[in-house]
């Protein structure tokens, strides 16, 4: 019966725990924003965060996007192939780059490099006492570390998606013009009759919330770190799984509230 009672227990102060962790999260995430209505706006660190998560991130998002959209077609022909149906191929590669792969790929991507980079830049900040010293030179810590890189995330994350669709629909292109045999004429065709523009819509908005979530969790998770170099580490490894997990969470969220349209 205490072994029961113990089971029991454990799994109340887990859910606790998630609750607990949730609202704190929320808290600091209302925090955050609030202070983009409020004066002053650091432009320079927004400008630093935007080319960080957007420029630098460039290379691996449209490094993913091509292939990631080669694959596509390739596996697309292997299953459409055996029910003479290859003219669906383009429809395909479209509209799940632009609705699914392009945001959720560009994201984890961004996620893996830019997440770990905000937790570890503010976590050192945290374990060194910067952020304490900011206090102390009457700058809100908040205001100048978190509210940009938060708008930052939300502003460069879709046009990386943007991005990735595009070298995404390419590399099915290529591989369906040079590898399979496709008419180019015929793709591009195909291709612009099947894509709508509430596709692309859908693709933006999942990248806006995706990016707020990276910048969320990498500067949430920095933010709160303690105990010197371990500290940090851990930090930037919460981040980046935390991010992820959510990431993924909130794709199938927003899929299903899309899902209609």
């Amino acid at each position: 019966m205490n072994a029961v009672l113990d089971f029991v227990a454990a799994i109340g102060r887990g859910v606790l725990d998630l609750v607990r962790m949730a609202g704190t999260l929320a808290l600091f995430a209302v925090d955050g924003l609030s202070h983009l209505f409020r004066p002053p706006f650091y432009g320079r660190v927004f400008l630093a965060s935007l080319l960080e998560i957007g420029f630098f991130s460039l290379p691996v998002v449209a490094l993913t996007a091509i292939f990631s959209g080669g694959v596509i077609a390739l596996q697309s022909y292997t299953g459409f192939a055996q029910y003479h149906v290859q003219s669906a191929i383009a429809g395909i590669v479209v509209l799940s780059v632009t609705r699914e792969l392009g945001p959720v790929l560009a994201g984890l991507m961004v996620a893996g490099r830019v997440g770990a980079a905000m937790a570890a830049q503010i976590g050192t900040m945290r374990v060194t006492d910067q952020i304490d010293a900011l206090t102390t030179l009457s700058t809100n810590p908040m205001k100048y570390l978190v509210t940009p890189r938060l708008l930052a995330g939300i502003v460069a994350l879709p046009f990386l998606v943007v991005v990735a669709d595009i070298l995404g629909v390419l590399g099915g292109f290529t591989v369906s013009v040079v590898k399979l045999g496709f008419s180019p004429e015929a793709y591009v065709t195909a291709t612009l009759a099947a894509v709508k523009p509430i596709d692309v819509t859908v693709g933006l908005v999942k990248a806006a919330m995706f990016g707020f979530l990276i910048a969320l969790l990498g500067c949430y998770h920095g933010y709160r770190s303690k105990g010197g170099a371990e500290g940090v580490g851990a930090a930037t490894t919460s981040a980046v799984v935390a991010a992820s997990i959510l990431l993924l969470a909130f794709d199938y969220l927003l899929t299903d509230l899309f899902f209609a349209q």
